[in-house]
């Protein structure tokens, strides 16, 4: 199992990191245009092999991506990070183009490969891949809704004061401060609902506080989290290669699920070999059903840009 990472910087490398250290790829190849970067990576990161016990090969490549043929599964995070005050959306006009480019070469030298995109507006630059590549939609996948997911669970593990791996939680439609629905109805601590442990008020902070985690972290770090979204591709990156059937939340391309087409939304989706294997439409209620179609308008705002 071959993977490629395009884009060395804090989130590609934790990408490149958390997949080596799950051991299940056979290499993974990190590609950056800045010259010796990606090379100097690598090799940070293979210095770190005998101590964390892993044995997956890490390369890295400027801008050479016949280094990358045969690649199984490809993650772009390539692209200009949020600092503060910037919202996702306001990134398209600089990413958008670099997304674009990384997609063709990617393809022509692997062109089985699925990718998974992480650059934002990470809804709207999945919604591109498919559109210029015009690949069938189980082998683009949008990142967020794992990464969502993830803050929300940690969100409610601490307004419930317990270990995380305790809790389930799901976090749906854009991912974009205004445009995310973490399911608090859903939520639940090892089965029985979120709410039988907290008030109503303190879930729907949870969920407030899970829509602005990613500004929050941008606003304390001067620049995008890392850790979180390389854990989260990693985990969908293991889901499709070792074939593990997972539901994961992720950005797809809709066309009628959950009452919209030619978008790409965050939803749960089963994920295997072939990629995106199923899109699974849960029921929601009324309330749920608008603040998707809202999510949804404003996606289609950001995508008319293009």
């Amino acid at each position: 199992m071959k993977v490629t990472v395009v884009g060395a910087g804090a989130v590609g490398a934790s990408c490149a990191e958390y997949i080596a250290m799950k051991n299940f790829a056979s290499e993974v190849v990190l590609v950056d245009i800045k010259e010796g970067y990606a090379e100097g990576k690598a090799m940070d990161l293979m210095q770190c092999a005998s101590l964390n016990g892993f044995d997956t090969k890490i390369t890295g490549s400027t801008s050479d991506y016949s280094k990358t043929a045969g690649s199984d599964i490809a993650v772009i995070t390539s692209g200009i990070p949020r600092k503060p005050g910037m919202t996702r959306e306001e990134l398209i006009g600089i990413n958008a183009g670099i997304v674009k480019s990384v997609s063709e070469s990617l393809l022509k030298e692997s062109p089985n490969v699925i990718i998974i995109v992480v650059s934002n507006p990470m809804d709207t630059m999945t919604y591109l891949v498919h559109k210029t590549t015009g690949l069938p939609m189980n082998r683009i996948i949008g990142m967020g809704g794992a990464l969502d997911s993830a803050r929300f669970r940690y969100r409610l593990s601490e307004a419930m004061d317990c270990p995380a791996s305790d809790v389930k939680g799901m976090v749906i439609a854009a991912h974009s401060d205004k445009g995310m629905l973490p399911l608090t109805r859903l939520a639940v601590r090892n089965g029985v609902p979120a709410s039988k442990f907290i008030s109503e008020d303190r879930l729907n902070q949870v969920a407030e506080d899970t829509k602005v985690g990613g500004a929050t972290l941008t606003g304390l770090l001067g620049t995008s989290a890392w850790y979180a979204p390389g854990a989260a591709v990693s985990t969908i990156v293991q889901a499709i290669a070792c074939d593990q059937k997972k539901m994961i939340p992720c950005s797809t391309m809709l066309s009628g699920q959950y009452g919209e087409s030619d978008i790409c939304m965050g939803v749960p989706v089963i994920l295997g070999r072939n990629g995106i294997e199923k899109i699974v439409e849960i029921d929601l209620n009324e309330a749920e059903k608008a603040k998707f179609a809202e999510s949804a308008e404003a996606v289609r705002k950001v995508n008319a840009t293009l």
